[in-house]
């Protein structure tokens, strides 16, 4: 244990931007394994093993992971972990979960093209992978996976907070590209044409507040919209979506077929607005046809403290957060009691309070 944190500290010292960056989960993860109830020292208790490779932490350059080296270090990782323990090749890693929060997980890739062609690796074919992306019938999201919303510094988004009675006086907000030059000149493939479609349509609209400005005010300007815009970039997951429930914005999520993290804590049907993709060109129709009590049901929802703390990683984890929601995962993988699992109508999952086997020492 001594040998982790100590490792962890080295790392993050070296790159700092380890621990705020959306990847920073892996960090998180591992951080909060370290000192958990659900912890065991012997492997022989173990449910679960895990497996901190830092696949995007100390492989930054300018501010660019460098997904070719990712692979390298999972194939080291495991040659290490099954050549000096038995525990992978009894189950070739089906009982191992890795947190893998590039944009296109295990395939290690942020262009899609390139992330398809090289797939999932081989080596994690039986594991588990706790990762940010998630799309419906795509080979980059393995069938259980457990999707996990980006890391978002907790402490630096309460210090953004305003007063809750502010008006929301922006109806349609959005900040980012709409044009990735530098990775697709053409400008034909970068977020399948969404993000030049909102920027087409309605870059004159005074309905739309859309900017590839980024104003140190962005997280103030967030909590004064009604609407924020949601779309895919490289990936179909957002940094926005974690905005969204904190600053209590509605999500305008233009993705077809995502798949959207802890299912079970949010409910991002009632609390969003899902645009189809081709639907872009219609989106000051489709949201000014909104009632006005369905958007007041939506942000009364948002408000809502515990769906707040399900996306978020805190420093020191607190019951219902992204942690818990990602053992809530691991246990509905086990053939535990029917006791461990949620019951209907519950929410969370409070680890804390489960059957004495399950809570390690």
């Amino acid at each position: 244990m001594t040998f982790q944190v100590n490792t962890i500290r080295r790392l993050c010292k070296r790159t700092p931007r380890c621990l705020t960056h959306m990847f920073a989960a892996e960090i998180c993860m591992h951080r909060f394994l370290l000192s958990s109830p659900v912890r065991t020292l012997n492997p022989k208790e173990g449910d679960w093993f895990y497996t901190p490779v830092y696949t995007t932490c100390d492989l930054t350059l300018n501010s660019l992971y460098l997904p070719f080296k990712s692979p390298r270090m999972i194939r080291s990782a495991t040659q290490l972990i099954s050549s000096n323990w038995p525990y992978w090749n009894r189950t070739e890693g089906a009982d191992h979960f890795f947190v893998v929060p590039h944009d296109f997980g295990a395939c290690f890739h942020y262009q899609e093209e390139k992330a398809i062609e090289r797939g999932i690796l081989p080596l994690l074919q039986h594991a588990t992978l706790v990762q940010t992306f998630g799309q419906r019938n795509h080979v980059c999201l393995k069938d259980g996976s457990i999707t996990v919303p980006s890391y978002a510094p907790p402490q630096k988004m309460q210090t953004h907070l305003i007063p809750e009675k502010t008006p929301r006086s922006i109806f349609v907000y959005f900040r980012g590209l709409f044009y990735d030059v530098g990775n697709d000149p053409e400008g034909g493939y970068y977020a399948r044409g969404a993000r030049a479609a909102v920027w087409e349509n309605f870059k004159d609209n005074p309905l739309f507040d859309i900017s590839t400005e980024h104003p140190t005010t962005y997280y103030e300007d967030m909590q004064q919209a009604v609407f924020c815009l949601c779309p895919l970039s490289w990936a179909p997951w957002s940094p926005r979506l974690v905005e969204a429930l904190i600053f209590g914005y509605i999500p305008v999520i233009i993705v077809d077929d995502i798949v959207l993290p802890f299912a079970d804590a949010i409910p991002w049907e009632e609390i969003g607005v899902f645009v189809d993709e081709k639907d872009v060109p219609n989106l000051d129709t489709i949201l000014t046809s909104i009632p006005p009590e369905v958007i007041l049901r939506k942000q009364r929802l948002l408000a809502n403290p515990s769906m707040k703390q399900a996306m978020l990683f805190p420093q020191l984890a607190q019951a219902g957060d992204a942690f818990h929601q990602v053992l809530n995962g691991l246990a509905r993988k086990l053939s535990h009691d029917r006791n461990v699992y949620l019951k209907s109508g519950e929410k969370i999952l409070n680890w804390t309070a489960g059957l004495v086997g399950d809570l390690k020492p």
